[in-house]
């Protein structure tokens, strides 16, 4: 009996001390990272100088590039003017084309700042983005920037074009259809409205009735309208068309000048279509849509003497 009481005592003994052990083993497991969080606190301690250093160079190092993206190299910097492609503007920045700041500069990698004054052949030129956008206007817009009295305007159907603030180039009155430029060049936007400059357009006219073989001679050797003489370039009737469909191309930038040539003859011009403007033509190109200019497109217009 004494044998057992001392077998279950020393039992009870053990399975005490198991207890205790597994109780502390699950404490240590409840917390697991008392003592790691201890080494990493002492780590953090003792690197503080690092972390800190390191995110300030990365700070740094943002700023830097931050900087670095207001500045452009200068060959993109003459693209963007519209000049020409950056690859010709490299040849022309070696042949001494291009002056910064009063000097002639050849270094091809050179970054422009805001503060530097570029110019071309000559002429100064601007970092700020040139946009071309060729519309094919429908009927019934007006071509203004804004109106007064809240009626469609052409801005309405290109106001998601590009987020910089473009012009119209002239101006189609609200019946007549056909291309219409739009830009933030002013240089080249009073170039192309400049009469000196002699843009030509092409328009397809329908009338009311047929045109004459004796009024179409008239038309090519001018008339005299209350605003002064007015000249075509050109005149004829529209291939495989009935004769009241004329298609013309002249250069005067008058007022409603198509509309007025054939009123001054007793017509009525039932629809008036610009087709073609400096060179640009409405090929793939839906009524009431839009497109950007090709760079080639641009660089042609620019070349216009």
């Amino acid at each position: 009996m004494n044998s057992n009481k001392s077998f279950r005592k020393t039992n009870n003994k053990r399975n005490n001390n198991e207890k205790n052990s597994f109780e502390r083993k699950s404490s240590t497991k409840n917390k697991p990272f008392s003592k790691t969080n201890n080494r990493e606190k002492t780590f953090q301690k003792n690197n503080n100088f690092s972390i800190n250093t390191y995110k300030k160079s990365f700070q740094n190092k943002q700023e830097f590039r931050e900087e670095e993206q207001k500045d452009i190299r200068l060959n993109k910097f003459i693209a963007n003017a519209g000049i020409c492609s950056r690859r010709d503007a490299d040849k022309y920045i070696v042949a001494g084309n291009v002056q910064v700041n009063g000097q002639v500069m050849n270094e091809l990698g050179y970054r422009v700042k805001s503060t530097d004054i570029v110019k071309f052949d000559g002429k100064v030129i601007s970092s700020e983005r040139k946009e071309y956008i060729l519309l094919n206007k429908p009927k019934g817009f007006i071509t203004t920037t804004e109106d007064e009295k809240g009626r469609k305007t052409v801005m309405d159907l290109v106001a998601g074009a590009t987020s910089v603030r473009i012009k119209p180039v002239g101006r189609l009155d609200r019946l007549t259809t056909g291309l219409l430029l739009f830009t933030n060049d002013g240089d080249l936007a009073k170039k192309l409205t400049h009469p000196s400059h002699g843009i030509r357009k092409i328009y397809h006219v329908v009338l009311n009735k047929k045109l004459s073989g004796e009024d179409i001679y008239k038309i090519q050797e001018g008339l005299t309208l209350e605003d002064g003489f007015v000249q075509v370039d050109e005149i004829s009737y529209v291939e495989n068309s009935p004769k009241n469909e004329i298609g013309v191309k002249i250069h005067s930038g008058k007022n409603r000048i198509v509309r007025r040539i054939f009123e001054h003859l007793g017509y009525e011009v039932e629809k008036l279509d610009r087709v073609s403007f400096a060179g640009l033509t409405k090929k793939d190109l839906p009524r009431g849509h839009w497109r950007h200019l090709t760079a080639q497109e641009v660089i042609n217009l620019k070349n216009i003497k």
